[in-house]
């Protein structure tokens, strides 16, 4: 399958046939890395620009790593060291640095930003999180539900917490088109957007997927295979909506009653950081005016068994690598 110079934008713009080919590849090079076997002859000598408007541990560690053991050399660019939006606009920013380096990945603010890159970049362009999408995500949570299950097709994903935004329209949208059955669990005013549910489900009706928005908690994880969450409050949030959120969607907590309910063949997914112990300064903060100590997901859960939100870390580095080395010419 030839993936040579496309965007990675949104997982809408893939057919399930290459999102399998992208996680059959990253399980390829999974196994090559384990095995000590050296894939830097691949793109030896190329330049990546990581554009990073939000910060990040996973997804910049995730392309570093990858970018190296494929012989490839990155620059590393931040608000601080970059006039992006500033002094330079989008489209005079990727045709500069579409001139210098081989690809180009964007982390940041509003999709529309990432679509413009790419519109004026020559090099493939790399969504690494966006307020709408996160699409390399999405790879290393399949790659770890099919490590962990064997199979895609059929999977029972209960996404609980707040759905409007990238992790809850991701799954939404990788699960239509893995023939997957998803689940929003949160209130009313947390349901995805209406015309992107829309997409999904005549997606899923042609795969054999489904989509389903539940208000009730207990309803929506019963049988489910996959339970995952997200933190109540986005980068890029003020402050001032803790409040909210922690009324709000507490009936949603991923806890050991909710994981209960799923059955024990459950696992626990989370793209981390997560909120579900003091070990952090907001964490710290959070408990002090709000007198809880764990949000979206309890620590007896974090910690448990059927957690495997490490190895689901991991794998982000798996696939990025399938990713890039996919797409570079």
């Amino acid at each position: 399958m030839d993936l040579k110079g496309r965007d990675f934008l949104k997982l809408l713009d893939f057919t399930p046939e290459e999102i399998t080919y992208l996680v059959d590849l990253a399980a390829d090079l999974k196994d090559k890395k384990k095995k000590g076997i050296l894939v830097d002859h691949m793109h030896r000598g190329k330049n990546i620009a990581l554009i990073f408007e939000k910060t990040s541990t996973r997804t910049r560690c995730s392309f570093e790593v990858a970018a190296h053991d494929l012989g490839m050399g990155t620059t590393y660019l931040e608000p601080a060291s970059s006039q992006i939006g500033k002094k330079e606009s989008i489209a005079d920013t990727a045709r500069v640095l579409s001139g210098m380096f081989e690809g180009i990945e964007y982390r940041g603010f509003d999709q529309s930003i990432v679509e413009e890159l790419a519109k004026y970049s020559k090099v493939p362009v790399w969504n690494g999180l966006t307020n709408e999408f996160h699409p390399t995500q999405m790879l290393a949570d399949l790659l770890t539900i099919r490590e962990h299950f064997g199979y895609l097709k059929g999977i029972k994903l209960a996404y609980m917490g707040d759905a409007r935004y990238n992790m809850g329209n991701s799954y939404m949208v990788t699960c239509a088109k893995m023939g997957m059955h998803f689940v929003a669990c949160t209130t009313e005013k947390y349901f995805p957007d209406a015309a992107l549910v829309e997409q999904c489900k005549e997606i899923a009706a042609q795969t054999g997927g489904s989509i389903t928005l539940t208000e009730d908690a207990m309803a929506g994880t019963k049988g489910a295979d996959v339970v995952c969450t997200d933190v109540w409050v986005s980068m890029g949030e003020p402050d001032e909506v803790w409040a909210e959120r922690i009324k709000e969607l507490s009936p949603y907590q991923v806890n050991k009653t909710i994981m209960d309910n799923a059955g024990e063949q459950a696992i626990f997914m989370h793209c981390l950081p997560a909120f579900h112990d003091l070990n952090t300064k907001i964490g710290a903060e959070i408990a002090e005016r709000f007198h809880i100590t764990e949000m979206e997901v309890t620590d007896e859960v974090f910690e448990s068994s059927q957690s495997l939100v490490f190895e689901e870390a991991e794998n982000r580095m798996h696939t990025i690598k399938a990713v890039m080395a996919a797409t570079l010419e």
